[in-house]
């Protein structure tokens, strides 16, 4: 079921390519090189992998965020959502996993947003599953859905953690300390 709402996800994000409501990958490329200076070449194909999966997307999200665990995890984050044409909105993030994980890591992120109607409906909670192995440094990316809209954070960052978890982000307007 989840491969079929990707599919569709995917058929939406390029039939709206065409109303330049969508970002393209030079655009996405240079606002990645933007935020975290010269793009390596891991960054590029993470971009290329999601654009493949994916396509266009309408929305994205350059932020930070910290994370740690020891089987049970907890991820704080903050940044900025960016639509087009020129709608900005400051959003946090926070969440509970469960797994196989330990360690903690420290990451910049950048995520394609996919069929984001409008900056509001991004506050809301999105489930996932990440796997990660962070050793000194390293770029990673997953996919989070909740209805249509579909979330690909790439995450570049130090550390030590390695694992996999089980989880959810929820975005909200203000910083919150309890991860629910």
């Amino acid at each position: 079921m989840a491969a079929l709402l990707i599919a569709a996800g995917t058929a939406r994000a390029e039939d709206t390519a065409a109303s330049g409501d969508t970002y393209s990958k030079d655009e996405v490329l240079q606002a990645v090189e933007g935020f975290f200076g010269d793009v390596s070449e891991d960054m590029a194909r993470a971009v290329d992998k999601v654009f493949a999966d994916q396509g266009r997307p309408n929305a994205y999200i350059v932020g930070e965020e910290g994370a740690g665990a020891i089987g049970v995890g907890l991820r704080y984050g903050s940044g900025t959502l960016n639509m087009k044409p020129g709608r900005v909105k400051k959003v946090y993030w926070q969440g509970p996993s469960i797994g196989w994980d330990i360690g903690g890591n420290a990451s910049k992120v950048f995520t394609l947003v996919y069929n984001l109607p409008n900056v509001d409906s991004i506050y809301r909670r999105f489930p996932g599953v990440e796997g990660s192995l962070y050793v000194i440094g390293g770029v990673g990316v997953n996919y989070q859905q909740a209805g249509d809209t579909i979330l690909a954070p790439m995450r570049a960052g130090a550390g030590l953690r390695a694992g996999a978890n089980v989880g959810y982000l929820s975005y909200t307007r203000e910083r919150k300390i309890l991860p629910f």
